[in-house]
């Protein structure tokens, strides 16, 4: 399909590509009953070990709200525990479960598999380029309120 013509909106042909690439992923991710953002908050916890749910929300650039709904199957499912934080009960904190890596490790060949599709389609370099531009923009300062 050719591409369209570029959205006058910055936000809304953002939004447009991240369900897109959201989509592809996935539909590669499925045999591992985990969605993107359910693969992307278990691997960020193996990644940085127990957080609170502030942290991780900060780390993943995602509302506390959007966050607790992504959290709540985890949970349920025995991939991810949430206490109380022992150096400060009123927080929660969250922890990767054996279950939850297990899950990452069924996941895990399944997104390399679903990123290097994307490098094939997209185009490798493309590719490495879109993620620099996007981590520059995540670290611009837009004068918004921060995640959480």
């Amino acid at each position: 399909m050719p591409p369209r013509p570029p959205d006058p909106c910055s936000c809304l042909a953002i939004r447009k590509a991240a369900r897109h690439v959201t989509q592809f992923y996935d539909a590669r991710l499925a045999p591992s009953g985990l969605t993107t953002p359910q693969f992307s908050i278990l691997a960020r916890l193996r990644h940085r070990g127990p957080s609170t749910i502030n942290e991780l929300a900060a780390d993943l650039v995602m509302d506390r709200t959007t966050l607790g709904r992504n959290l709540r199957p985890l949970e349920r499912d025995g991939l991810l525990a949430i206490a109380p934080d022992p150096e400060d009960r009123r927080r929660r904190a969250l922890t990767l479960t054996a279950a939850g890596q297990d899950r990452l490790a069924t996941a895990r060949p399944l997104w390399q598999a679903a990123q290097a599709a994307f490098d094939a389609r997209f185009g490798a370099e493309a590719s490495a380029a879109l993620r620099a531009t996007l981590a520059t923009l995540v670290a611009t300062d837009l004068g918004c309120p921060t995640a959480g």
